[in-house]
């Protein structure tokens, strides 16, 4: 073609929404070393980009920048050239113009007052940890906000195991944040499109979204319904169980989400029903692990062989089952997942409960329940 490049293909955007140029972030840093932390760090840095990978351990970050390997975590995934190790927040985030948090979320707020005296003004922060604050009920785009006040707060989910992503298989997420009045007259520089663009490269595929509360709800919701599809699997139940799981916990997505004013629409996107999906539907996910071996009936202190493994979605099912009540939206997977782990409930007629049910419509504006036959009592 004389060397001009064709302006359309099979496979390129051809309605009337037009293609715009967006500057990348050209130093990033990703705090949390762990599985997820390392594999981003290896997203930001194979599109180019200069990362610096901070971790709470002196000896792990020495040791990556010795093996250039995190042998914790991604023992078998060689790490990128660009990407530098640190224990140091103020080296980690020295002249740094975006930061993604991969940090534990119960960690969350200490965390934000360890980096406040070291962040550079108005740097963007992604949030790429799932949750809900126990206690306050807030999400963690709200605690940051608190925190860290003059910073755009967004958060980057979807559908990511660590070590697929590490390696450079194809992936996609959804990288949202807030659109200030600015930000839809110059949609190019935006944090949303700086982002996505700078995390791009020919194996990971971001999507913008205005929409961080979908998002977020989306994150915290997905891990509390995958320990209920992982409890159904181990107490020897099959697919029908679980995809009815998974759509059952998308309405609840959806309900919580649009309550707290996100768009029922983001929950069916890659950070709700794709994430969900992900994670329901194989044990590499902690929270599936978990349910599958309590619904065979292991003692929890037995669980991953007795090893301390930090669940999050067991973490989330207290705060999501509060912040729903406080919302007063019925989430009843997330009830039985929260009343088995906390609540000394019995997990089969927890689960038999459930099923046995109301008969409810579908969709909810069909206002109308009905007794279930395989229960008489109207709960």
């Amino acid at each position: 073609m004389d060397g001009q490049r064709l302006t359309t293909s099979p496979i390129e955007r051809t309605d009337l929404t037009s293609v715009i140029d967006a500057a990348p972030y050209d130093r990033v840093t990703v705090l949390g070393m762990g599985s997820w932390g390392t594999a981003l760090a290896m997203v930001a840095a194979s599109a180019g980009r200069e990362v610096r990978l901070w971790g709470r351990r002196a000896e792990l970050a020495e040791a990556i920048t010795e093996t250039r390997v995190n042998a914790d975590y991604l023992p078998d995934v060689p790490l990128h050239d660009n990407i530098a190790a640190y224990s140091d927040l103020a080296d980690a985030l020295a002249g740094t113009e975006a930061v993604l948090i991969v940090t534990p979320s119960r960690t969350l707020r200490d965390l934000c007052a360890n980096i406040r005296p070291h962040l550079p003004d108005g740097v963007p922060l992604a949030l790429c940890c799932k949750g809900i604050e126990r206690g306050s009920g807030y999400l963690l785009s709200h605690v940051v906000e608190e925190e860290l006040p003059g910073h755009p707060v967004g958060a980057l989910s979807g559908p990511t195991f660590a070590r697929e992503t590490a390696l450079g298989h194809p992936t996609a997420a959804t990288v949202a944040f807030r659109f200030s009045y600015n930000d839809h007259l110059r949609p190019s520089e935006s944090p949303a499109a700086r982002l996505a663009v700078t995390m791009s490269s020919a194996a990971f595929r971001p999507y913008m979204s205005d929409d961080p509360v979908g998002v977020e709800i989306g994150g915290a919701v997905k891990n509390v319904i995958a320990i209920a599809c992982g409890m159904m699997t181990g107490a020897g139940f099959a697919e029908n169980t679980r995809a009815a799981l998974i759509t059952r916990g998308i309405d609840e997505m959806k309900f919580l989400a649009e309550k707290l004013g996100g768009r029922r629409e983001t929950v069916t996107g890659l950070s709700g029903a794709g994430d969900l999906t992900l994670t329901c539907s194989s044990t590499t996910s902690r929270n599936m692990s978990l349910g599958v071996q309590l619904g065979k009936g292991i003692p929890r202190q037995s669980c991953f062989d007795g090893k301390p493994v930090v669940v999050e979605g067991e973490v989330n099912a207290v705060s999501v089952v509060d912040l729903a009540r406080r919302a007063r939206v019925s989430m009843p997977i997330c009830e039985a997942v929260h009343a088995v782990l906390y609540e000394g409930a019995d997990l089969e007629q927890t689960f038999s409960d459930l099923w046995a049910r109301p008969i409810e419509s579908e969709p909810r504006t069909l206002d109308i329940a009905l007794t279930h036959p395989a229960n008489s009592r109207d709960t």
